[in-house]
């Protein structure tokens, strides 16, 4: 009997203790427990002190804090044809535990596959152009998307975000020759509007001089003084006539007495 009861007494203590462990958790305050009795969804437990009774009801803890998604690079061929590596990041939470554990096998494997086809699918209807100036408008068409699949599982999406497109080597080069002609074109374009706005304001102002002679005669004067006003030494330029005649008018002969 003594040797029976040097092991038996210890057996019984670790069942105890063990029962113990499996029958009370502490939920911190972002934990759920969904519980399953006999394998029936019984229920959504948490935070703080939760019973699970061993053998009998088995409880899976969900977390509900944001999870970080880091979507691998994917290979993406533009709707004009143009092959580029695209990155992105999902922000997404569980919002209904009992869901994510019932309606799919692995949520967290099941989200990333589906982000992955998402995100060539969105990026393959655009061009090059609009997934690289229209970022903002693609992730949130990323998010609605991944946000009518999530529902059913229970998870929300907070946020998409593209965090790369690498292009090869030639089609960088390419985008650069496109911006840099670009860009030559919009300095021809304001430089001919510059010289067609000079033109409408000479002719304005040589309309309004031919109205009078004598505002022809100074605006002649005026360009003299300008040119005299430079380094050259000696200024030759052509008196006309009719300045002559404007400065001062011709006198008659004189009477006969």
């Amino acid at each position: 009997m003594l040797g029976f009861s040097n092991w038996f007494v210890p057996l019984v203590a670790a069942l105890v203790v063990g029962a113990v462990y499996h029958l009370l958790w502490i939920l911190r305050e972002y934990e759920r427990f969904v519980i399953f009795t006999l394998g029936r969804f019984t229920g959504v437990r948490g935070p703080g002190l939760v019973i699970v009774v061993p053998f009998i009801q088995k409880g899976v803890r969900i977390d509900l804090r944001v999870r970080v998604l880091e979507v691998p690079t994917q290979d993406v061929i533009s709707r004009d044809n143009v092959s580029a590596k695209v990155n992105a990041v999902i922000y997404y939470r569980v919002t209904e535990p009992a869901k994510a554990i019932i309606e799919v096998e692995d949520f967290e494997t099941a989200t990333s596959q589906l982000a992955q086809t998402t995100l060539r699918s969105v990026l393959g209807e655009h061009e090059l152009d609009a997934m690289l100036a229209e970022r903002k408008m693609i992730n949130e068409n990323i998010q609605t998307i991944l946000d009518e699949h999530y529902g059913s599982w229970g998870i929300k999406v907070s946020s998409v975000e593209i965090k790369a497109i690498d292009l090869d080597e030639s089609m960088v080069r390419a985008i650069a020759r496109q911006a840099e002609a670009e860009r030559n074109r919009r300095a021809r374009v304001i430089e001919a509007e510059g010289e067609f706005q000079a033109a409408a304001k000479l002719s304005d102002a040589a309309e309004i001089l031919s109205q009078r002679r004598e505002a022809m005669q100074l605006r002649y004067l005026t360009a003299l003084e300008s040119v005299a006003g430079d380094k050259a030494s000696t200024v030759i330029f052509p008196l006309p006539i009719d300045l002559l005649s404007a400065i001062a008018p011709s006198q008659g002969p004189k009477a006969k007495s």
